[in-house]
C-alpha cells in the first residue's frame, strides 16, 4: 500500500476554505499539516486528529516559513503537496487606499506563496516529484472596482504560477492554479472587518458600494466551502493533476466577462458597484 501523501496547507483557521481543504484531504487518508498565524492557532483545534496536525506559520515571514517547512521535513522526510491557500482581502479605491494596506495584500497573497515555493521546491526537486497548488481568483483574470489591490495581487499569482508550471517541469513538480469563484467562507466578514469604518475623502459618497464589494463573494448563491474543497482535492490528488481548476459560483459569468469587449465589462461593473453617477 502506498504511503499517505504529506500535504502542507497554509491559512487553515476555522471558517475558511483552508480548513475545509484539510478535512477533505483527511478523507483521502493524507497526512495533513494545517498551518496558520500564531493568533489563529486556537481556530484550528478542531482539526487535530490522527492524520491532521497543526503548526504555526506566517507566510509573510522568512523565518516562520523556513522553520515550518524544516519542521515538516524533519518529521515526515518530505512534502508531497503544498496548498498555498493563505490570503487576505483588500478593499478600497486605489486612489485612496493606503500603500501599507496594498503592500500587506501583496506580501501575503503573492509573495507569501512565492516564499513558500522557494522553501519547498529544493526538497521536491531532490525527489523529482511533488505538487504545488497556488490559489488565485476569478478576479485575478477580470479585476473589479473597489478591490484593485486584491485583484492585482491575485493576477500576479496567476502570472507567477504560469511561469512556475514551466520552470519546475524538469524536476517532475506539478504546478496547479486554483481559480475560485464565489465560495462561502469567513472571507467577506474578514474583509469588512479590515475595511472598518474608513473615512474616504474623494469616495465618501461611495462608502456603501465599497462595503458591498467587500462582501460581494458571500451571497446566498455562493458555493459551499466543503463542496469546493472536495472538488479541488480530488483533482489535485489525481495521478495527473490539471494545470487549472476553475470552480465555484460566478465562474461562468467571469468567463463571459473575460471574453467581452472592455466597454461591456466596464458597463457591467459600473452598474454593479454604483459607479455610473458623476460627483
Amino acid at each position: 500500500m502506498d504511503e499517505p501523501k504529506v500535504v502542507l496547507v497554509t491559512g487553515c483557521a476555522k471558517g475558511g476554505i483552508g480548513y475545509e481543504y484539510c478535512r477533505a484531504l483527511a478523507e483521502h487518508n493524507c497526512q495533513v499539516v494545517a498551518s496558520d498565524i500564531p493568533r489563529r492557532m486556537d481556530d484550528m483545534l478542531d482539526l487535530n486528529s490522527d492524520n491532521i496536525e497543526t503548526i504555526e506559520l506566517d507566510v509573510s515571514s522568512d523565518e516562520s516559513v523556513s522553520s515550518a517547512v524544516n519542521t515538516v521535513i524533519s518529521k515526515y522526510g518530505h512534502i508531497d503537496v503544498l496548498i498555498n491557500n493563505a490570503g487576505i482581502g483588500s478593499t478600497g479605491p486605489l486612489a485612496e487606499l493606503s500603500l501599507d494596506a496594498i503592500k500587506k495584500a501583496w506580501e501575503i497573497n503573492t509573495l507569501g506563496q512565492l516564499r513558500m515555493v522557494q522553501q519547498i521546491v529544493p526538497h521536491m526537486a531532490s525527489r523529482r516529484r511533488g505538487c504545488i497548488v497556488n490559489v488565485g481568483s476569478v478576479v485575478g483574470r477580470v479585476p473589479t472596482p473597489w478591490a484593485g489591490s486584491y485583484c492585482s495581487s491575485k493576477a500576479a499569482v496567476h502570472a507567477v504560477t504560469s511561469s512556475l508550471r514551466v520552470e519546475l517541469r524538469p524536476f517532475g513538480i506539478n504546478v496547479v492554479l486554483v481559480v475560485p469563484g464565489a465560495v462561502r467562507s469567513n472571507f467577506g466578514s474578514s474583509s469588512l472587518e479590515r475595511l472598518g469604518d474608513h473615512d474616504w475623502k474623494l469616495y465618501k459618497e461611495f462608502k456603501e458600494a465599497i462595503a458591498e464589494r467587500a462582501r460581494a463573494s458571500q451571497g446566498s448563491q455562493a458555493t459551499d466551502a466543503m463542496m469546493f474543497a472536495r472538488h479541488v482535492v480530488k483533482k489535485v490528488l489525481s495521478p495527473k493533476p490539471p494545470k487549472q481548476i476553475v470552480f465555484g459560483h460566478m465562474t461562468g459569468l467571469f468567463a463571459v466577462l473575460s471574453l467581452s469587449p472592455l466597454w461591456v465589462r466596464d458597463l457591467f461593473f459600473r452598474t454593479r458597484f454604483n459607479l455610473n453617477k458623476r460627483v
